[in-house]
Order: C-alpha cells, then structure tokens, then sequence
C-alpha cells in the first residue's frame, strides 16, 4: 500500500459520496456533485504524477487506478440516466464500453496476458467524459451532441486499445 493507491481507494470512495449528493435535494446539488467528481479527477491526476515520479506504480495500481476512472464515469453516467439527462441509448453505449473494457482487461490480466496503460487517448477521453458531464448537469447548449461526440471518440479510443493489445500480445512466429 503506497500513496498513489491510497489516493485510488480514496477516489473508490468518493462514488457513493457523489451518489447521495446528487440523489439529495441539498441547495446546489449540481456543483456539489460537480465537487465531488472534480475531487475525484484530482485525485486520479495526483495518484498518477506520484506513481511515476517516485517510482510507486504497482500491479495493484494498475488495475485499481483504471477500474476507480470507469466505476466513477459509469455512475456519473447512470445518475445522469436516472435523472433524464441522458436517453439510454447513450447510457447503454456508455455502460457496454466500460464493462467491456473493464471485463476485457481483467480477463487478459488474469490470463497472464499484458494489457496496455492509458495512452494519450484514453485520458483525452476521460477528459472528455467530465467536460461531458459538466454540459448535461447544468443543461448547457449542446450538451447531447458533446455527449454523442465524446461517446463516438470513446469507442475510437477503445478500437486503439484492442488494435495495441493484440500487437502486445502477439505470438513471435
């Protein structure tokens, strides 16, 4: 147990603190939620430099840190279906990538199979995913076509990924 995963269980724990503020009828829910989730992506940016630039990245870091990004995203995204702000269909597209991608790589890493850390793309799509959400938690204009474009640029994200792994992967012939 080091720093960067301390700050990864601390993320862990911010989900069900962010369920029951944006579930409650406090007066400014939305920016105390919206608190919690930039508290949250702080924390994913912290454990990260700390890991690296100490030298404190751990097998257990690496499949924790990922899973706390997905775990958070998936509930912002299902409170944001379960109040309106999204259609499921854009749920549901949300919902099979993750799982995918959280199945997928728990599947290869319990095979012994090397996965791939994120890249460029993948945090550009975590990036995007909160600007996402800021848009549809304030009902911003154009918050349904971000959300269709970050959802469009987040499976072009994970076709990178599996086409990285297979290279990773492959059999020497």
């Amino acid at each position: 147990m080091n720093i960067p995963n301390v700050l990864t269980l601390f993320r862990l724990a911010l989900i069900p603190i962010y369920i029951v503020v944006f579930m409650s009828d406090v007066p400014y829910r939305n920016v105390w939620a919206l608190f919690v989730v930039i508290l949250a992506g702080l924390t994913d940016i912290a454990d990260g430099y700390v890991a690296r630039r100490y030298g404190w990245t751990t097998h257990t870091g690496e499949m924790l840190d990922p899973l706390a990004d997905k775990l958070m995203m998936l509930t912002v995204f299902l409170s944001m279906l379960v109040s309106g702000h999204i259609s499921l269909a854009a749920a549901l597209a949300i919902f099979i990538r993750d799982a995918g991608m959280i199945v997928g790589t728990a599947v290869f890493h319990f095979r012994g199979k090397q996965t791939v850390p994120a890249n460029v793309m993948g945090k550009a799509t975590t990036v995007l995913y909160y600007v996402t959400f800021v848009f549809l938690l304030f009902e911003w204009p154009y918050d349904q076509a971000i959300l269709w474009g970050t959802i469009l640029f987040s499976y072009v994200t994970l076709l990178v990924y599996i086409g990285q792994i297979r290279l990773l992967n492959r059999k020497p012939t």
